[in-house]
């Protein structure tokens, strides 16, 4: 194994997003998953029918165990349901002397529509994370819009939402383009010295559930294996790829994806 990747993040009872999905990644790419636990979810394929938030404490307390002991490469940070989990933990990292890269998937919105984060959570995001601790930052379009509070139609409009989100203090933004339309699907890098595209054929599917942790704690997973962002990221979109094209078709609804294609080498 190489790489040892914390996610901090909410738990999926279906196993398709969340937790679940960060360790399949983990796993699947060679890396070693750990967890620090925010929020439990009852959901399936269908829909999320209740979350149940862990105590702030309690998740600095997971975060400060498993680095003092194990020690952790990345960061991958999902679904924090609170403002007052967000600052417990923005407290405990910026405390920290060293920080390993942190990717923060800003999980706002359930593949179903069910709304995952308070507002004051949203501009907990904006004054606590982004300023100083984020690495990257991978909103889709919705996520986007609630964070820039505007609405994205455009390419150009992707563009600009990603510089305005860079302005806000993380190192790069991945405007992810999923929920545009089109053959195509177009994932935009913003960086302070440019931009770049990650192109591939739209998969029609379903099979989406998910997808959002899992690129992210790729990405994180890449990053503590040492790759530069940009192949980090690469490497993440074409493992979600695949994942997709290969998803086993489980559940009525917006069912999971196959995560363990990449125990292959690409």
């Amino acid at each position: 194994m190489l790489g040892k990747v914390l996610s901090i993040a909410g738990s999926d009872s279906g196993g398709g997003a969340g937790i679940q999905a960060d360790l399949k990644t983990i796993q699947a790419l060679g890396g070693f998953g750990m967890t620090a636990l925010t929020a439990m979810t009852a959901q399936n394929t269908e829909g999320v029918t209740a979350v149940e938030g862990v105590s702030p404490d309690f998740v600095v307390e997971q975060i400060r165990v498993v680095m003092d002991d194990l020690g952790v490469d990345a960061i991958k940070v999902g679904m924090l349901h609170s403002a007052a989990v967000i600052n417990a933990v923005a407290d405990y990292l910026e405390s920290l002397d060293n920080l390993p890269p942190i990717v923060v998937d800003p999980v706002m919105i359930a593949k179903g529509g069910a709304n995952l984060l308070s507002e004051d959570a949203e501009d907990a995001i904006m004054g606590r994370l982004l300023p100083k601790l984020t690495t990257l930052l991978t909103p889709n379009i919705p996520e986007a819009e609630c964070l820039v509070g505007w609405k994205i139609e455009t390419f150009e409009d992707r563009e600009k939402a990603g510089r305005e989100l860079l302005a806000k203090g993380p190192g790069a933004v991945l405007m992810k383009g999923g929920h545009a339309e089109g053959p195509v699907v177009t994932d935009l890098l913003v960086l302070p010295e440019g931009s770049l595209r990650f192109e591939h054929p739209r998969v029609s599917s379903r099979h989406t559930h998910g997808t959002g942790c899992t690129l992210s704690s790729a990405i994180a997973t890449g990053l503590a294996q040492g790759l530069p962002l940009d192949q980090a990221v690469e490497r993440g979109l074409r493992y979600v790829e695949i994942a997709i094209l290969e998803a086993p078709g489980y559940g009525r609804g917006h069912g999971p994806l196959h995560h363990g294609h990449t125990v292959r080498d690409f």
